[in-house]
């Protein structure tokens, strides 16, 4: 396994992220321990969840899960960076959700009690939350830090002014501020590369894309058609949208000798400003398979023609647009 600092801190964290979001739903309790278990024998050290995962509002079942998972012991919880979230509805009530100080307080103490653990290392704002002024969701975040409740806190799902506007006020109150932003990127959603990818890399926070493979797009959902697979009716829209880049990303892929999941992931790892894309396996198998991306090199000319296959916006703005 490769690690690299998270954005700018000191910390060290493994080039892919262990997703948990199937744990639970899609995969059971007993799947999940053997999953974590196998992602720390490859070297997986980072662990993603979020207290709304599990598809049950306020019962955190996914947390619960990794909770149960760590108080087998065996070090489990020091051989692991922990990332949770806040803001989605946790309940019926009207503060179960959001940036408040007061539910952001709550759900920092009903997941660690679902964890299992006295601090959360990464503590992720789900959303912005555009009704709570910065002051409030800082003071909020500083008493934890000051608890020890959260080392870091990070984003998801920001726009690249909410990352400056946040963290210029952090930096005025002398808080760390966001140290990582997680937010959706694969070859056919570019979107970040605008202005979110440069926010990050100037303020120094660790990126941390979801849905790398594009919700199974990216997963060679052609040949698994083909070999009377079924979709769901999401996918089919997508396969149908974009049939023929699918067709010369699967023909390339084939060139390449390697499978598009791996090629999608690896494409990811060769973007410095990355630090881990997010694997949500369902299986141990799809775990395992993961691997393979690390060992991928992609060169210059697999990357040009991958950016003919998927194109981007055209690059950072303005230029993109502009000039």
């Amino acid at each position: 396994m490769e690690y690299r600092p998270l954005g700018r801190l000191g910390l060290q964290v493994s080039r892919l992220c262990l997703g948990t979001m199937n744990f639970g739903p899609q995969t059971s309790e007993a799947d999940s321990f053997t999953i974590m278990d196998r992602a720390l024998e490859h070297g997986i050290n980072f662990f993603d969840t979020a207290n709304v995962y599990g598809q049950k509002l306020g019962e955190g079942v996914t947390e619960g899960i990794i909770g149960r998972w760590i108080a087998q012991g065996g070090g489990r919880r020091d051989q692991i960076v922990l990332a949770t979230k806040v803001y989605n509805r946790m309940g019926n009530g009207v503060n179960q959700r959001g940036l408040s100080a007061y539910h952001i307080r709550k759900a920092c103490e009903d997941s660690l009690r679902r964890l299992k653990t006295d601090h959360i290392d990464l503590y992720q704002m789900h959303h912005i939350e555009l009704t709570t002024p910065w002051e409030e969701i800082w003071q909020a975040m500083e008493q934890l830090v000051r608890e020890g409740k959260i080392l870091y806190v990070g984003s998801s799902n920001f726009a690249a002014w909410q990352i400056v506007q946040a963290n210029e006020l952090a930096a005025k109150r002398h808080f760390l501020g966001l140290v990582s932003e997680q937010s959706i990127y694969h070859l056919a959603q570019r979107a970040i590369e605008l202005e979110v990818i440069p926010a990050c890399r100037r303020y120094g926070l660790g990126l941390i894309p979801w849905s790398p493979l594009g919700g199974g797009l990216l997963g060679g959902v052609l040949q698994k058609l083909s070999e009377g697979r079924r979709a769901g009716e999401r996918i089919q829209k997508e396969v149908e949208r974009y049939r023929p880049q699918l067709e010369a990303y699967e023909a390339f892929c084939r060139g390449l000798g390697e499978k598009p999941a791996d090629v999608a992931l690896a494409w990811m790892l060769a973007n410095p400003t990355i630090t881990s894309p997010i694997i949500g396996p369902r299986t141990l198998e799809q775990l395992d398979g993961s691997l393979r991306a690390l060992e991928i090199h992609l060169d210059a000319a697999s990357l040009e023609r991958l950016d003919q296959i998927w194109p981007g916006p055209g690059g950072e703005a303005p230029m993109a647009y502009a000039w």
